[in-house]
């Protein structure tokens, strides 16, 4: 039985974090105790609620309420007011925009109401601290089944017939990946989470991490009895000191109650997790440059085949999935395969989590089923466009994404349908951009981000890639040539076909649907000489100078 009347959850997402949410939780937790409630009211430090743009955030629980842009100096009244004499403080309500409306609950503002969490579902609920809140919403029951009754390919049947697929953004089924490395004979064997998260304005692998670590150490126990692993890696960047610090210490706990060791729950199944921390290179995403960076190597894409699934980490078997994918595990233990593959798609089961930011009036954490069209995020849960300025394209799957269009604001977010108009899921970044957006320049910042995270191994990545930013800089600079378009395209199809690793081969995909949806800017640019968002300094038309 809970003994406390309300909870009290402080948002302490990273973002949280930077904007002082941790002086709102000590302001809480004084007027907590200064009000002789503190045996009837518990001050929480969750992790990322989801809006982003209204934080710092305080939800009271039960009631659900949520207050937004919460001061150090608005806790006492909400302590007097809400937690002593029962009235919502109206001022620090969250406003309907079109209404102006007060909406308390949470559960009511559309940002959430139109979400399907499962990733996500105990992220800004729990203290990822505490184990204990973890375990009381059925956390590690999924371990205790599967150890307990279920074999090593009843596991692998169930995630293969839920129909994941891989949330790193190659989509590839999740089942599968897990089955190839249990038929391996060689032993032994690898479990390996990739939390290598570098995607510009991506947090989604980061927020579970930071709050929800445990689900991610139950999965990899999981995958470790179905591939029959007893060792399993977290790779994180040292960019993440929040998630590392509550990954470590989850693990130190995990290791406390005997849900990862030595005969865990009493079944002679032995698993363990370690942390291993990247210095921040984008291509350490890859999962072979991933594997290198573990062994203290070079972070340089190898290879493939042979696949990790056969010749991994330290040349063994291993299996590797990033946070978002290992987070789904639980859930389809506990609940089915059939229930999870009711969400989503035909092809593309689940939901997916976003980081949904850029010049949409609600950025955040969004979870939503595969298939929501991009209009619904945009407008339903985003709000809309900033200011009432129209909308111009969508950046899908960050710098290894595509660029896509307004008249595609209704295809739905799915693997094959946005395969389709050339763009990816991805990893789960989706920017969206306004009319004041210059797209070739959109082009370039995204092209001399991947050119400078490039690792140089292959001469299509390292070299192409160099060759298409110069001339993106020249057409933004006013110095493009007619033939440059032409170019452009030659480069990005021969860096697609040529590269060694996924990110080399994505990484053109970002000016190839550019100039597939906006060739016309691109000839402005080139031609006319002339940025119609007027981003271009050197091609902005001055007014006329008037002489008297």
């Amino acid at each position: 039985m809970n003994p406390w009347r309300a909870q009290v959850l402080v948002c302490a997402g990273a973002g949280c974090v930077s904007c002082g949410c941790r002086a709102i939780r000590d302001a809480f937790r004084q007027k907590v105790a200064s009000h002789g409630l503190q045996q009837e009211v518990k001050v929480i430090e969750t992790g990322c609620i989801g809006s982003c743009n209204l934080g710092p955030l305080v939800l009271i629980n039960p009631e659900g309420v949520l207050y937004h842009k919460v001061a150090p100096q608005d806790v006492e009244e909400i302590v007097v007011e809400h937690l002593l004499n029962g009235r919502l403080v109206g001022r620090l309500l969250y406003k309907d925009p079109s209404t102006g409306k007060a909406i308390p609950k949470m559960e009511d503002m559309d940002f959430f109401k139109y979400q399907q969490k499962i990733v996500l579902r105990n992220c800004g609920l729990i203290d990822p601290n505490n184990i204990e809140e973890y375990v009381a919403r059925d956390g590690y029951r999924a371990l205790s089944t599967v150890l307990t009754s279920m074999t090593r390919e009843e596991v692998i049947d169930a995630v293969i017939r839920s129909g994941l697929r891989g949330r790193g953004g190659a989509g590839f089924p999740t089942g599968l990946k897990w089955k190839f490395a249990s038929q391996s004979r060689e032993f032994p064997k690898y479990v390996v989470c990739n939390a290598d998260e570098g995607d510009p304005g991506a947090f989604m692998d980061r927020s579970v991490l930071e709050g929800d670590p445990h689900s991610v150490i139950e999965a990899m126990a999981i995958a470790g009895y179905a591939i029959g692993a007893s060792q399993g890696y977290v790779y994180i960047r040292a960019e993440y000191p929040l998630a590392i610090e509550r990954l470590s210490r989850a693990i130190e706990q995990a290791r406390e109650h005997k849900y990862l060791g030595k005969n865990i729950f009493g079944t002679g199944f032995d698993f363990d997790v370690e942390i291993r921390i990247g210095a921040g290179a984008f291509v350490c995403g890859e999962e072979t440059a991933l594997l290198n960076s573990i062994e203290g190597r070079r972070g340089e894409p190898r290879p493939r085949p042979p696949f990790p699934a056969q010749k991994g980490l330290f040349g063994l078997p291993t299996l590797i999935n990033n946070v978002e994918t290992f987070a789904n595990i639980p859930v389809i233990i506990l609940k089915g395969a059939d229930w999870f593959a009711r969400f989503g798609t035909e092809k593309s089961k689940g939901t997916k989590v976003f980081a949904l930011a850029g010049s949409v009036i609600n950025t955040g954490l969004v979870e939503v089923p595969m298939g929501t069209t991009l209009r619904d995020l945009v407008y339903k849960i985003g709000g809309g466009i900033k200011d009432g300025k129209k909308f111009k394209a969508a950046q899908t799957g960050g710098p290894s994404g595509g660029c896509i269009p307004a008249e595609y604001l209704d295809v739905p977010i799915d693997y094959e349908s946005l395969a389709r108009i050339g763009a990816i899921v991805g990893s789960g970044g989706l920017i969206i951009t306004d009319e004041d957006t210059c797209i070739v320049d959109f082009a370039r910042f995204f092209m001399d981000f991947t050119q400078s995270e490039s690792c140089g191994k292959c001469p299509p990545c390292r070299i192409g890639t160099k060759r298409i930013l110069e001339i993106l800089v020249r057409i933004t600079q006013g110095r493009g040539k007619e033939d440059d378009i032409d170019r452009l395209e030659e480069l990005c199809v021969n860096i697609k076909d040529a590269a060694l690793c996924g990110l080399g081969q994505t990484a053109p995909n970002p000016v190839l649907t550019t100039i597939k949806y906006f060739r016309d800017e691109y000839l402005e640019h080139i031609r006319d000489k002339h940025c119609r968002a007027g981003v271009c300094k050197r091609l902005r038309k001055q007014p006329a100078v008037k002489i008297s």
